[in-house]
């Protein structure tokens, strides 16, 4: 970066060049004054050859700070990715969410046409038809509840996006998997604890704090620079004509005393490092959390679509042979709206399963800074972390921040069934 390369030109000499003209005037004792024209003209080189290392730890820090601004601005690009993506699904979900809706109120409208025409002929009960009204009005309020959201989520997605949402979305599925997620809790920690934007940039910011402190405690250090000057003087100490006069020198400069600016500036560095292992140390525990999370929401949903889809064939089933039944007095009227509704809420329980799963898996490769790969998504104008100048040496992620996650807890349903059946059995 320009900061780095301003800072590397402490290595190099300095090249000046200095003139003057000007009137002076000289009175020696027994003489009168003189007055005259004197010029000068000098080329002077200055190339520091020791600095207490101030120059070094000056790029690095500039090096650690300009990566953690990389690293930030990924993190910013990871989050927002994450925004989209959220948006995305919701749209897409309460989309789905408003079909079933849609079904779900014709098919009370249906049962209470179907009521309503036999309370009219005389053969229908009249509480079944105020059965009936009451869960037609429930389904309606369901059905502008999900229109309403569907709204909300719309207008969220216009700001994370910057345009409304097509009439025809591409399907989630279409766009993440779980290819990139790792088989275990742990290793998804692992692998973001070595790619996380977010913790990258609290460790750089780590060391460019240290580099700060090698950078303060280079005025602790001597000096020593090569002097290099070649001046040319007309009618100097006023003798006419043209004189020169050229040196090289090695100058050691040591400060003896500062007035305690030296130490307070060591104390200030000192305290933006804690500062900066504070917010290491944070980063390192709210990516924990997260990715742990979020794994164990992949993995548990994954697990929950299974039940929630048989779920709803069940139901689906259920509901058919109870309209049948329905339809030859073999049901009442509340068996059948029962069904109904349960047909329905599996179905809700089942899309929003569904869409969770996605965001799950969203949030989890987010973490791991891996979101906008599988998107296949870039920013063409930021470089690789490589270009950028990452440099992994002395930093070991598992001692930095330990992969530990709490471990998802197992059931063993044969065993639980086994001891409630003992427990029955000695009751007895």
């Amino acid at each position: 970066g320009a900061d780095q390369d301003a800072a590397r030109g402490g290595y190099l000499p300095q090249v000046d060049v200095t003139t003057s003209i000007g009137r002076e005037s000289q009175k020696r004792p027994g003489s009168s004054t003189d007055h005259y024209t004197h010029s000068n003209a000098t080329l002077s080189l200055n190339q520091m050859v020791y600095d207490g290392f101030y120059t070094r730890s000056e790029v690095s820090r500039l090096g650690y700070a300009r990566l953690a601004r990389y690293y930030e601005i990924i993190d910013a690009s990871e989050s927002a990715a994450l925004e989209a993506v959220r948006a995305y699904a919701d749209v897409q979900r309460y989309r789905d969410l408003v079909a079933l809706a849609k079904q779900n109120y014709v098919e009370h409208k249906l049962v209470y046409d179907q009521i309503a025409e036999r309370a009219g002929a005389g053969v229908g009960r009249r509480v079944d038809l105020e059965q009936a009204t009451g869960r037609l009005a429930l389904a309606e309020s369901n059905l502008l509840t999900e229109v309403s959201n569907l709204h909300d989520v719309s207008s969220r997605y216009q700001r994370v996006v910057g345009e409304l949402p097509a009439d025809a979305l591409p399907p989630m599925g279409d766009k993440l998997g779980v290819e990139g997620i790792p088989p275990s809790a742990s290793d998804a920690l692992r692998e973001a604890f070595n790619t996380s934007p977010s913790l990258n940039a609290a460790v750089e910011n780590v060391r460019a704090g240290q580099a700060a402190i090698e950078t303060r405690r280079a005025a602790y250090h001597p000096r020593v620079d090569l002097r290099a000057s070649q001046a040319v003087d007309r009618n100097l100490d006023n003798l006419d004509g043209r004189s020169r006069d050229g040196v090289v020198e090695l100058v050691l400069t040591y400060n003896l005393f500062r007035g305690g600016s030296d130490d307070a500036r060591i104390r200030q560095a000192a305290e933006s490092l804690n500062q900066a292992k504070d917010l290491r140390d944070k980063a390192c525990r709210d990516l924990r959390q997260t990715v742990a999370i979020a794994y164990n929401d992949v993995q548990r949903i994954q697990e929950q679509l299974r039940y929630l889809d048989q779920h709803q064939l069940s139901i689906e089933k259920a509901r058919e042979a109870y309209r049948r039944q329905f339809d030859i007095g073999q049901r009442t009227l509340l068996d059948l709206l029962d069904t109904e509704n349960e047909y329905f809420q599996a179905r809700r329980a089942y899309t929003n399963a569904r869409y969770d799963g996605l965001t799950a898996e969203a949030r989890t490769l987010s973490g791991m800074g891996h979101l906008m790969r599988a998107l296949d998504v870039a920013r063409e104008d930021l470089p690789s972390a490589v270009d950028a100048g990452q440099d992994r040496d002395g930093i070991d992620p598992a001692t930095l921040c330990p992969p530990d996650a709490p471990a998802a807890l197992q059931i063993d349903k044969a065993a639980l069934l086994a001891k409630t059946l003992k427990e029955l059995g000695a009751a007895k």
